[in-house]
């Protein structure tokens, strides 16, 4: 039987401020944390040492130096959802288990999104601002009841859901879009899924409630925002970048929308200037999703729990990079998670909808440990491609997957190329139709992509890859290093078809590049005569 740590020898580092019931709760299971909040790298790199585990909001950084100067780091909690001042790769590398606090934040963010309905409803802040000017005038203020109105959700995660529950509270008639939902049930009684243009057509009330992806990327632009209803109104307390800001700026002018609110921007904190916040009818708030009492309350208590039950029962509850798994056994198949959750990320990016059915063929030593945490690694990859990162973590992911229709087949290799481990997965939208097929390896540490559909390859799986369906004919690679290099963007590496095709057939091209080109670089190089397809895979 393993012994349990005694608490009174394990140290835990709060570093970022945190409500203090978080701290009664560690010293009710034994621990006495240590407050050293507003370190530099370098002090905690030295104050690491030594350390069990780390305490964080969103001020402090663990970057892979502070990772790397710890000596028996276990684990590090983010109170609250995002873990982008975390680096979970290296973490994953160093067996050590990152975990946040995803549910805490989501009614603090629903209820936001309410308020700034109601708000543009009855045009509070305007109503506001003029009685503050002195003014009793309401001509211009004449509102809209919510009761009859149609809401529509975009997105039903956890946020999602509770909005919707939330208008049908308003006596709101409540429709949604949710492209990873499979059926018409909602599972929220009152709630009928449609498509997302009909929903645009029906509703007087659109909230957004959607991650920041490849496929959301400017989700409402004109033509979406064209097919609204005349004196809709728009909510958006998801993600900057979902919605085209000058898109609804045009749309405000011509009367098509009749008023808008943001409690995320594609740049933030915007100017004085920008034109969204210097318009009556739009409310723009600074992100104020998370901000509230409770919200802060409970993730100080569920971030000191989760992390005393696991130094103390091994528990990892909510772990954002890796399964619960002994540590000699997480250190081995580090790269592999990582390797597995990368090969999901670029499968869902690039058949870019929703996967119902992949196919995940395991060869070499790492077949002989449980394959359910390499499973659990590919399910976080896709879910986190069509939710909100914090949403999907290695205990919720199979119930995720479930829900969406997502069905996975794992099988062994016999005859594996490469001894250490290789990973092949080929996934479809659909059990029969067009799939895309990727397979990666390991050597020493170092991840590789090594097939991609029928392109044998060596790539590493990190940055912005470039991918090119194009003619096989002279001047390609030097086009597109031209295109590329005047919008000052390096190529790291290119991988081609091999030669031996006719001229002119269609090869593929796979270029890792320093930066991410914009939309207007993959318009010019999709214009080309020669390209037939593009696409930017981020990794």
């Amino acid at each position: 039987m393993t012994k349990k740590p005694d608490p009174k020898q394990t140290r835990i580092i709060v570093c970022d401020d945190l409500a203090p019931i978080a701290l009664e709760v560690f010293r009710s299971r034994g621990f006495d944390p240590e407050i050293r909040t507003g370190m530099s790298e370098d002090e905690l790199a030295e104050a690491v040492i030594g350390a069990d585990a780390l305490v964080v909001r969103s001020a402090t950084k663990i970057t892979r130096r502070i990772f790397e100067a710890s000596d028996r780091l276990k684990v590090v909690g983010r109170a609250g959802v995002g873990v982008d001042n975390v680096d979970c790769e290296a973490a994953t590398e160093l067996g050590v288990v990152v975990m946040n606090t995803p549910t805490g934040n989501s009614t603090t963010t629903a209820e936001l999104a309410i308020s700034l309905l109601c708000s543009l409803a009855r045009h509070i802040p305007r109503a506001n601002a003029i009685v503050r000017s002195g003014s009793w005038k309401k001509k211009d203020l004449v509102g809209t009841e919510l009761t009859g109105k149609t809401l529509g959700v975009v997105g039903m995660g956890r946020i999602g859901r509770i909005v919707a529950d939330r208008g049908i509270g308003l006596r709101m008639n409540v429709v949604a879009y949710d492209p990873y939902l499979q059926g018409e049930n909602t599972s929220i009684a009152g709630v009928d899924l449609m498509p997302l243009d009909d929903l645009l057509k029906c509703s007087d009330f659109i909230s957004l409630h959607v991650p920041l992806t490849d496929a959301t990327r400017n989700l409402l632009s004109w033509d979406k925002l064209a097919l609204m209803k005349k004196g809709a109104r728009l909510i958006n307390a998801s993600r900057g970048g979902v919605v085209d800001e000058e898109a609804v700026l045009d749309a405000l002018e011509e009367g098509r929308l009749a008023g808008a609110a943001f409690d995320v921007l594609a740049d933030e904190p915007p100017g004085k200037d920008h034109p969204l916040v210097v318009r009556d009818d739009v409310i723009v708030t600074p992100h104020l999703g998370a901000s509230s009492t409770e919200a802060q309350l409970t993730v100080a208590v569920d971030v000191a729990t989760q992390i005393s039950d696991f130094l103390l029962d091994g528990v990892a509850m909510n772990a954002v990079n890796a399964p619960a798994m002994q540590p000699e056994v997480l250190h081995e198949l580090a790269p592999f998670l990582l390797l597995v959750e990368k090969l999901g990320r670029f499968l869902a990016q690039r058949i870019g909808g929703p996967i119902r059915k992949a196919e995940i063929t395991i060869g070499g030593d790492i077949a002989r440990h449980d394959v359910k945490h390499l499973k659990l690694a590919f399910l976080v990859g896709v879910l986190r491609e069509s939710l909100v990162e914090g949403d999907v973590n290695f205990v919720n992911a199979p119930g995720l997957a479930q829900e969406r229709g997502l069905r996975v087949l794992v099988s062994e290799e016999e005859n594996p190329i490469y001894r250490l481990g290789q990973i092949k997965i080929r996934a479809s939208m659909r059990a029969g139709g067009p799939s895309h097929l990727v397979m990666g390896t390991v050597f020493g540490r170092e991840l590789r992509f090594v097939r991609i559909d029928g392109v044998h390859l060596d790539l590493p799986p990190s940055g912005s890859i470039l991918l090119t369906r194009h003619r096989d004919e002279p001047g390609v690679v030097g086009t597109l290093g031209t295109l590329l290099g005047m919008a000052g963007i390096n190529i790291q590496r290119i991988e081609l078809d091999p030669p031996g095709g006719e001229a002119g057939d269609l090869s593929s091209g796979f270029l890792s590049l320093d930066d991410e080109p914009n939309a207007e670089v993959l318009a010019k190089i999709a214009a080309l005569d020669m390209i037939e397809e593009v696409q930017v895979i981020r990794l």
